[in-house]
This record gives structure tokens, C-alpha cells and sequence, in this order.
């Protein structure tokens, strides 16, 4: 096996494993910033290893045992970790893999992740850092990715990571799903977690696919089991709705050739409407707790008006533009702002659309998606030649390889 081959096939498997894997040590070890570090370790051994020996035939397990040794040698090597050694690496040295996958069955593996994420949650950590070590964490997102997400320098998120596992480790912060007024507290950050993951599985900031299917199941998964264990909360019902209505169409939103089908042009006999009617269901339940709607519950309500509608055509665009009025309201963002501008430009003619967008030149400077809207705003105008120019941009800026390849196509249009 090449090192090239072998590389992908360990980064395939550290997007599917490292969740778990992470979650398991932590449960462990009663710290979350080690058993990253331990996990990463197995990551880097397995690098070494794989393109020799081939992939094994259960590489998570794999990668699981080796972040147990190297578990035990850390203990045994820093004085710091002596309690941790009398507790933990006896059982750990004595324990076969049977027995250690026995640990981490223990409880449902839902419940693990997801007492990571609210772990990585706590609020001795500010928002941003909680978010990002979130991602790092149970999406196997890279730095840079996370970057891309959060539309700041890499070294910020670095730095936020870096920072928050040392501040989780001083303050002895507990692995555990918090209960009462400590769940409330980090239940927002925790939703925006998973929507972030949603979203970077959704609409890819790197690779050759757009869409990175595991990530969103992992979201959505999670978001379902906070569903069931905070159901009086409309947020989470309305997150929930708005995954399963954007989850729908996965299947609609690339071609054979895996280039990106615009949703203009998407066959939605292919949306999933079992998944459709579960978002529309969600976000019922969302409505029906009474509460004035968030900015989850809004958004799930854009995406089941697209839904809903027959056809592109005859989508409801006013209602959508009210829609993201409000939505503006409860979350102002540069990012929202331009989502309005589509539906605007959409629902009162492209020159409305085009207004908004001009006056996010500066928030937005380096965000490949700003003058993509701006070149269907201009094409729709006739100004075909300033439409190019803006879609030759967008491919520039784009890190996602068939959104690239749609971008160049569109700005190679006659």
C-alpha cells in the first residue's frame, strides 16, 4: 500500500473513530485534553505503521488499543498522573481489548459523544473556544477547517484549542451530561456545535466531495438524542428540523459526476420525504411549546417552505424573505444577511438583492459564497460579463474541489 493510499485510509477512519474513541479515553481518564492527545498519538502511529503493515481489519479497534498503551506509558512517565496510575493504568495494563471495549460499552455510545460535546461545553471556557475544541473533538475536523467554518485565521483556532484543554484540565471540569440549570447553560453552545458539524458536512470547506455524509449523520444523531433529553426546548427541536429538512436532500444536490446540482435545478422526486415529514414534525413540536421562535426554529421553517414548495418556481419567496427579516433580528450576521439577499433578490427582483449584497463587501472579503450570489444576482441582471468575472472569483477563493469545478464552469459560460 502506498503512503498516499494509506494516508487517506487513516484519515477516512479518524473521521469515523475519533469521536468515540476520544469520548471512550475521556471517560477513562477524567480528562479531555489527554485523551485527545492520547488518541492523536494512535493517529500518528497509525500514519507510521499502515503504509507497511496494511490497514488492519478493525482499525478503530486498533487505533483504541494503541491509545491505551500509550495511555499507561503516559502515566507511568509524568509524576503528575501517580493517581491517575494506582486508578486507572493497573486496570488498564491488566485488561485485555475485550475488556476495554467492554468500558466503553458500558453505556449507549450516544450518550458518550454526547457528554463530550457538553464536557468541551462548560462554561469556563468562552463560546468560541467551546465550539471549536467541540469540533475538533467529535467531527475530526482539522484546525484549518474549523477556521473555515468560524471565517477566522487559523492560528485563532489553534490558540482557542490549545488554550481550552489546559483551562478543562485546570479547573478539573467533569466528564459528564449535565443536569438542571447546568444543561441550560451550555445547551446554546452545544447546539451551535452540532450545527457547525451539520453545516461542514452539508456544504464541505475542503476536499473533492461537497457533501461529507458522516458529519451530518453524526449531527443529526446527536441532535436527536438531545431532543429526548431536553424536550421541552423549542432551539433543539428546531435544529433537529432544520437537519432533517436539509439532510432530505442530500441526495438531490450532486450529480453523477459528484459535481453540485443548484437547488434551482435539483430533481426533488430524490428528497427523502420520510425525513421531510420528521423535520416538518420537529419543528410542530417546536411551535407548539409556545415560545416566540429562535433563530433554529426560523431557519428550520426556510428550509421546510423549500420543502414544501412543488417546484422551484413556485417556491413561497416572499415568505422566505420575511422570514430571514426575522431572522436578521434574532441572529444578526454578515452570513445571514446575505442568505436574505438570495431570497430578496428572489422575491422583489435582483437589483434589492444586489443592494444588500454590495454592503457586505467588507464583512464578507474572502468568503467564496459572496460573490458567488453576487454573479447570480449580475447574471440574472444580463451583466453576463461582471457575472464571469465574479464566478472566476468565487473559484478562487473556494478550498472545495467540485464547487470549484461548478464555479469555473459558470464563469467559462458563453
Amino acid at each position: 500500500m502506498s503512503a498516499n493510499e494509506a494516508r487517506r485510509r487513516v484519515e477516512a477512519v479518524w473521521r469515523l473513530e475519533s469521536a468515540r474513541i476520544i469520548a471512550g479515553l475521556a471517560r477513562l481518564v477524567r480528562d479531555v485534553g489527554l485523551a485527545e492527545e492520547l488518541a492523536q498519538d494512535a493517529l500518528v502511529q497509525a500514519l507510521e505503521q499502515w503504509p507497511e503493515t496494511g490497514v488492519p481489519d478493525n482499525p478503530g479497534a486498533w487505533l483504541t488499543a494503541v491509545a491505551r498503551r500509550r495511555g499507561i506509558d503516559r502515566i507511568r512517565r509524568e509524576q503528575t498522573y501517580a493517581r491517575k496510575l494506582t486508578e486507572i493504568g493497573h486496570r488498564l495494563e491488566t485488561a485485555d481489548d475485550t475488556a476495554f471495549d467492554g468500558v466503553l460499552d458500558e453505556e449507549p455510545i450516544e450518550d458518550d459523544v454526547l457528554r463530550l460535546v457538553f464536557t468541551a461545553c462548560h462554561p469556563v471556557l468562552p463560546v468560541p473556544s467551546r465550539v471549536a475544541l467541540t469540533l475538533r473533538m467529535i467531527g475530526g475536523l482539522a484546525t484549518d477547517e474549523i477556521a473555515r467554518a468560524f471565517l477566522v485565521p487559523e492560528a485563532t483556532v489553534a490558540q482557542r484549542i490549545v488554550r481550552a484543554k489546559k483551562a478543562l484540565a485546570a479547573a478539573g471540569v467533569p466528564f459528564e451530561t449535565p443536569v438542571g440549570a447546568d444543561r441550560a447553560a451550555r445547551l446554546a453552545s452545544v447546539l451551535e456545535v452540532l450545527y457547525l458539524v451539520f453545516n461542514e458536512g452539508y456544504a464541505a470547506t475542503a476536499g473533492d466531495d461537497l457533501v461529507r455524509a458522516d458529519l451530518c449523520r453524526e449531527a443529526l444523531r446527536l441532535g436527536r438524542v438531545l431532543a429526548g433529553l431536553a424536550p421541552g426546548e423549542p432551539e433543539v427541536h428546531g435544529l433537529v428540523a432544520l437537519m432533517e429538512v436539509q439532510a432530505a436532500r442530500t441526495r438531490a444536490r450532486t450529480g453523477p459526476d459528484g459535481r453540485p446540482v443548484p437547488l434551482a435545478e435539483q430533481n426533488r422526486g430524490q428528497w427523502d420525504r420520510l425525513l421531510i415529514r420528521r423535520g416538518v414534525a420537529a419543528l410542530l413540536r417546536a411551535r407548539g411549546l409556545g415560545a416566540a421562535p429562535g433563530p433554529y426554529v426560523l431557519q428550520a421553517a426556510i428550509a421546510v417552505t423549500h420543502a414544501q414548495a412543488p417546484s422551484f418556481a413556485e417556491t413561497d419567496w416572499t415568505a422566505i424573505a420575511g422570514l430571514y427579516e426575522l431572522l436578521v433580528r434574532e441572529a444578526p450576521s454578515p452570513v445571514v444577511e446575505l442568505n436574505r439577499a438570495v431570497a430578496v433578490g428572489m422575491a422583489h427582483g435582483p437589483e434589492r438583492g444586489l443592494e444588500i449584497v454590495d454592503g457586505l463587501a467588507a464583512d464578507l472579503a474572502g468568503y467564496h459564497l459572496l460573490p458567488s450570489v453576487r454573479g447570480d444576482l449580475l447574471a440574472r441582471l444580463g451583466r453576463h460579463d461582471e457575472a464571469r468575472a465574479e464566478f472566476a472569483r468565487a473559484a478562487e477563493l473556494t478550498r472545495n474541489q467540485a464547487e470549484r469545478r461548478l464555479l469555473l464552469d459558470r464563469a467559462d459560460a458563453p
